[in-house]
């Protein structure tokens, strides 16, 4: 069963007077005038339940955000979480926890928070602008763009530990299937582990190849195991219900492995066999997280997870965040950001200022179409002051209110988990992204207020 807020306002213990503890209350205030927040958060609770009123009181919505806003204001893992809202005594009050309720356990926590969606977070971000709006906080009228890179949980890739991550997985899932299918195969686990560690500490290119070869056998054979015993899954006859779906279950994985083991083989042998530079569109670095996408940085830095494209305004506040779909170059973002700026607040910011890796001449023209007056680029490109600007005055001020935006991204990978995801899967990883924007936006618009 879930509700919007609890049926009754539960008693809570006063948290002591204190800095962090008036932030929270100062939040609480601003979610306390937006109860549709609560009511979007139950809608994804509940999102694929028969009966929502049915069954025992589970966490309401309102408590659900406010753990998830506490979860990724202090980097708290799942464990940490459930002590905290047990222990202390200012985020059992910001959550609703009342006296002598015991905290949700980790398992509880893990399955609530993660059922919300980015598109209600989203959401709720827009809320929150417009409350920044009238309150003065932020007028969007002067705008900074930049993008940062958020990794995905995974370890450094090759090609050998990917292989290894291939045989192990769908050994051990066949391991499983064994349960109802008689289908042969060989568990070549340790076989693959020491030939991954082997090429991993091979002196030369021939060793590494030999190594290689037989690793990639391994890798086919193990693979067209798995599609066969998948195969025989389904197949199976006799079974009862629950264990029909259990073993359709495993088939299901093992498809799904399997179809990603072919591609890290696809990718290897042609680097091996063909000599080829296989594409960074084409390259898969997870099995785990295959939604990972390789972004080099600066020619000299890769980075294994989503880039994001930030907005922040004069305030501190995030005002936009668009997660793209591989490594763009930044001189094609420009016009959509401010174009989304024009569709979050019906107009488009009188100034903006950007890095140099959005600059280009065909960008400053479009800009200028679409009304903007001052547009800066930290690094000109060929471009004039006079084309850009009013003034020199005027672009020295924005190339310094350009660099606001790299202490905005520090503080939201430093203090929010911004700088690595650590939910499985790309709608978590959404998910995570724009929680942190939101419990940050609504911790600065705290502060604003208090100060």
């Amino acid at each position: 069963m879930r509700e919007t807020v609890a049926s009754q306002v539960p008693l809570v213990a006063s948290p002591f007077d204190h800095g962090h503890a008036r932030e929270l209350a100062e939040i609480g205030r601003t979610l306390d005038a937006y109860p549709e927040f609560a009511e979007w958060i139950v809608a994804d609770l509940t999102r694929g339940v028969a009966n929502p009123r049915a069954g025992r009181r589970g966490l309401s919505g309102e408590q659900v955000l406010r753990m998830l806003i506490v979860k990724q204001m202090t980097g708290f893992s799942y464990v940490e979480l459930a002590f905290c809202l047990g222990d202390s005594t200012s985020y059992r009050a910001f959550c609703r926890l009342g006296l002598g309720v015991p905290p949700p356990k980790v398992s509880t926590l893990k399955t609530n928070l993660k059922r919300v969606r980015a598109e209600t977070l989203e959401r709720i971000h827009w809320v929150v602008l417009g409350e920044a709006g009238e309150r003065a906080v932020e007028k969007a009228r002067k705008v900074r763009f930049d993008c940062t890179v958020t990794g995905t949980l995974i370890h450094e890739p090759s090609d050998s530990s990917l292989l290894w991550d291939c045989v192990r997985v769908l050994t051990r899932a066949m391991v499983h299937a064994s349960e109802w299918t008689s289908v042969p195969f060989r568990d070549s686990t340790l076989r693959a582990k020491r030939r991954a560690m082997g090429i991993m500490y091979a002196k030369t290119n021939k060793q590494r190849s030999k190594l290689y070869d037989d690793l990639l056998k391994v890798t086919s054979v193990t693979v067209g195991s798995a599609e066969r015993i998948a195969e025989a899954l389904g197949q199976c006859r006799g079974l009862g219900p629950i264990e029909h779906a259990i073993a359709q279950g495993v088939a299901d994985e093992l498809r799904h492995y399997a179809a990603l083991a072919h591609k890290v083989l696809n990718q290897t042998q042609r680097r091996l066999w063909l000599g080829e530079q296989v594409p960074a569109k084409d390259k898969i670095v997870s099995i785990f997280e295959p939604h990972t996408d390789i972004i080099i940085k600066d020619r000299r830095e890769v980075l294994y997870g989503h880039k994001l494209c930030l907005a922040t305004g004069a305030s501190g506040l995030v005002l936009d965040c668009q997660i793209e779909d591989g490594n763009p170059a930044d001189a094609t973002l420009a016009i959509e950001m401010v174009e989304r700026q024009h569709d979050i607040f019906g107009r488009v910011p009188r100034q903006v200022a950007f890095d140099g890796g959005f600059a280009s001449k065909a960008n400053l023209a479009q800009l200028k179409e679409l009304g903007v007056e001052d547009v800066m680029f930290s690094k000109k490109r060929g471009l004039q002051v006079e084309d850009m600007t009013k003034s020199g005055g005027v672009y020295r001020g924005l190339r310094r209110f350009r660099a606001g935006i790299e202490a905005g991204i520090s503080f939201l990978k430093r203090c929010f988990g911004l700088d690595r995801c650590t939910w499985r899967g790309l709608a978590s990883f959404k998910t995570y992204t724009w929680a942190s924007i939101v419990s940050a936006n609504l911790l600065m618009l705290a502060r604003h207020a208090l100060h």
